[in-house]
């Protein structure tokens, strides 16, 4: 089983020193990471940047922009089975990377966003026969549950995780899973290392044949 784990945040830089960005410590995709290995899954573990050391025994690649990671991952797509895309990718980038560093000026600084690709979307594109796609959403308000349902539609996944923003650089975590019909079938909170551990003993017992 060759499985993909996304994890952590990525950066977007403005210039050569500012970057926009986000609070994930990137603990629940190296927890991931960390729970297929212990599974004997052959796993290539895709981090934006965190403090985190790398797993014993998973391949590792580092990037740093949503550009980076897609191209990362699409290089390993299509030998894999499956993909867990726990990151918290950056939907928004500078238009415009101004080289140096932007000084400070008296007047405002207007900064036009560009959408970022979507990682989990392109590799829904190309899915194949046999290969099977869990996402992440971070929902502000887990009573409100279309939003999730829109993303796993469009990104073809098979599940999403799903939690709240509290859990943002927390070592433990509240996960609620939702599979193809766009039910809640589970909920596990706790250290992020166990809730990782129940969602690829999910995977494995509703995804791989």
């Amino acid at each position: 089983m060759r499985v993909i784990v996304t994890a952590g945040p990525t950066r977007e830089y403005l210039d050569d020193v500012r970057f926009i960005s986000n609070a994930s410590s990137g603990q629940m995709g190296y927890a991931l990471a960390i729970a297929a290995q212990a599974a004997d899954w052959d796993v290539t573990l895709i981090s934006g940047p965190c403090a985190l050391q790398a797993p014993s025994g998973v391949t590792i690649k580092r990037v740093i922009s949503a550009a980076e990671m897609l191209e990362a991952v699409l290089e390993e797509w299509e030998g894999a089975d499956g993909i867990i895309g726990a990151a918290a990718v950056a939907d928004y980038r500078p238009k415009y990377r101004h080289p140096g560093k932007i000084r400070r000026g008296a007047d405002p600084l207007l900064v036009e966003l560009v959408p970022n690709p979507d990682i989990l979307a392109e590799c829904g594109l190309r899915k194949r026969d046999g290969q099977w796609i869990v996402g992440f959403a971070l929902e502000p308000n887990l009573r409100e549950l279309e939003s999730a349902r829109r993303k796993m539609e469009k990104k073809n996944c098979d599940a999403i995780c799903i939690n709240p923003a509290t859990v943002l650089d927390e070592a433990w975590t509240e996960l609620f899973l939702m599979d193809r019909s766009g039910e809640i079938h589970q909920r596990w909170t706790g250290p992020k290392l166990n809730v990782a551990a129940e969602v690829v003993g999910w995977i494995m017992e509703n995804l791989v044949s």
